[in-house]
């Protein structure tokens, strides 16, 4: 279940009956556990903002609220600084997101290294059946020749059990997991193959970090770029990002 199904607004104003309790930690969980009961809380802290508090979910994102847990709001935050509005929630969310990532090892991936050593590594979130993944599928090579390392996770986009789902369990679980990626995104048939794989784990991650459609691209410092990049641009944005 999303962590934000339950926000349909900017800011909740949340029932009187909820229970105030001792300190803001408590009071903030009590609030989100009444909305959400297994809303994935992973730690409250003060904002740099005076009087509220982000809310770290598990996969990074963020949420804020009041001390007393009353109002909740889901957004961005922003700090001026000189001329320039910087993205505090994004800057968090993507250190959150990166450690999610980082944390998984390479054997759970479809993983195309350059010959050389890396300079740099994206992680990309992909459906077999996705026009634009097979694009950017085609452009591989092109990203290892400029020291980019690509790391695919499997993101079904029509869910578990779909075509795409199964397609992915064969690449997963091939022998070969390179071949049979590059079967898939040449749109030729994968020999169908199961095993003990990470499909619907990968995809739930996916949804708990904001990805919402494929391919979805995650930098090595954990910001996200929704959808295709080319090559020359991509590889630029993934050396920056380290």
């Amino acid at each position: 279940m999303s962590a934000f199904r339950v926000l349909s607004g900017a800011i909740l104003g949340l029932a009187a009956s909820v229970a105030l309790a001792a300190d803001p930690d408590q009071a903030i969980r009590a609030s989100l556990t009444k909305l959400q009961p297994d809303m994935p809380i992973e730690a409250i802290a003060e904002s740099p903002f005076t009087g509220l508090f982000q809310v770290h979910l598990k996969g990074g994102r963020l949420l804020y609220a009041s001390a007393d847990g009353q109002f909740l709001m889901q957004g961005n935050l922003y700090q001026m600084k000189g001329d320039e509005a910087v993205n505090l929630t994004r800057q968090a969310e993507s250190k959150g997101i990166a450690k999610e990532i980082n944390a998984i090892p390479t054997s759970e991936m479809v993983v195309f290294s350059p010959k050389e050593p890396a300079k740099a590594h994206i992680t990309v979130f992909t459906d077999t059946d996705c026009g634009y993944c097979q694009k950017l599928h085609s452009e591989v090579p092109e990203l290892n020749r400029r020291g980019i390392e690509v790391r695919y996770m499997a993101f079904p986009r029509q869910g578990i059990g779909s075509h795409g789902y199964n397609t992915l369990v064969s690449v997963w679980c091939a022998k070969d997991r390179q071949a049979a990626m590059n079967l898939a995104k040449s749109r030729e048939d994968v020999p169908a193959a199961t095993c003990t794989n990470p499909v619907a784990k990968q995809y739930e991650l996916g949804q708990m970090v904001g990805v919402s459609g494929t391919p979805s691209i995650i930098l090595g410092n954990g910001e996200m770029i929704p959808g295709y990049q080319p090559a020359p641009q991509l590889a630029e944005i993934a050396l920056k990002a380290q």
